[in-house]
């Protein structure tokens, strides 16, 4: 045995510290190629490469939950699947509200990507902080969960019955006014920059945000929203942290990158809203049924999950056929 190996077998949050350096390592080699490779100068993303990037992330992402299957066990597996599914359903509202800030900050598509890109950073460390502080709140109360399968039975009811606004006004928003009221915003952007120099009433030259680091910071504060529902279902389906953090990031990865192809037909899928909320109502009632009836089978979970997503999508799309041309575009 090395002297290294005590420390990679050593247990983080339950799980192998060479497991988690595995992840890290499969992310941080998307992240560098993405950026590095793929995407080095700045250009418009169209809807193919959107399609064939996205593709490349789901396909990483299925293949690390059959390598978890493998190293954690069928369970484990069927958990990973159904939280990866459950993410990147519930962040097609993301989609559509990331559209709206590009839109209403007036943000090129060329330059979208990139504010996209360095937004997967923030969301990294944010959902990494979020699952571990839900991760020690279910630790040391246990009876936490059925707050959570609340929340989520009352977050689906209200889902199913609630009005989508299809155009707020972003100008009227009281995080963009706080923003604007406290930041330095310059009025045009400066190519890809994030931070210009620039002199402000007095003549004196100080540092300036762009509308490209309004739009990052407005995207970053929308996850977290988003955030306040994926994760607790997710910790409803499983409590262990490795699972819940892989799947939510792996989702989330493979997301973005389809937003070029999303943000043109998201009004196509009008009645998914209704299957995500029939999938919080299912979640959230699945706590209190483990006292009922016993434990439910990982693979009923991802089964009903996957069906009523499935049922959503070819219902969306068959209502709104012949819209496909009506799309909004960014």
């Amino acid at each position: 045995m090395t002297a290294l190996e005590p420390f990679f077998l050593a247990e983080f949050l339950g799980t192998a510290i060479w497991l988690w350096l595995v992840f890290i390592s499969i992310v941080i080699g998307l992240l560098v190629f993405d950026l590095g490779v793929l995407h080095r100068e700045h250009r418009e993303i169209g809807v193919r490469e959107s399609l064939l990037l996205s593709a490349g992330y789901i396909t990483a992402g299925l293949l690390f939950g059959l390598w978890v299957w493998q190293v954690k066990g069928g369970d484990a597996g069927m958990d990973f699947y159904t939280g990866f599914l459950i993410e990147k359903s519930l962040s097609m509202d993301n989609v559509f509200l990331m559209a709206m800030i590009f839109s209403f900050l007036a943000i090129p598509r060329k330059y979208q990507h990139e504010v996209l890109f360095w937004g997967i950073l923030g969301v990294i460390v944010l959902r990494a902080i979020m699952i571990g502080l839900g991760a020690a709140l279910i630790a040391e109360f246990s009876w936490i969960l059925y707050v959570f399968g609340i929340f989520l039975l009352l977050t689906g009811v209200k889902m199913l019955f609630s009005k989508v606004d299809a155009h707020p006004d972003l100008s009227e928003n009281l995080l963009v006014k706080f923003l604007r009221k406290h930041m330095r915003v310059t009025e045009r952007l400066h190519e890809g920059r994030f931070f210009v120099l620039q002199a402000d009433a007095s003549g004196k030259s100080v540092v300036w945000a762009t509308p490209l680091l309004l739009a990052l910071v407005l995207i970053e504060c929308a996850d977290l929203v988003f955030a306040v529902d994926s994760v607790p279902a997710i910790f409803a389906i499983t409590q262990d942290p490795f699972i819940v953090y892989t799947s939510n990031i792996f989702a989330i990865l493979g997301l973005r990158a389809l937003y070029f192809a999303l943000a043109a037909m998201i009004h196509r899928f009008a009645y998914l809203k209704y299957a995500l909320a029939l999938v919080l109502v299912f979640i959230g009632g699945k706590i209190f049924l483990v006292g009922i009836i016993g434990k439910i089978p990982a693979v009923i979970s991802l089964s009903v999950t996957l069906g009523l997503l499935l049922g959503g999508v070819l219902l969306s799309l068959w209502k709104t056929r012949g819209q496909a041309s009506a799309g909004r575009q960014v």
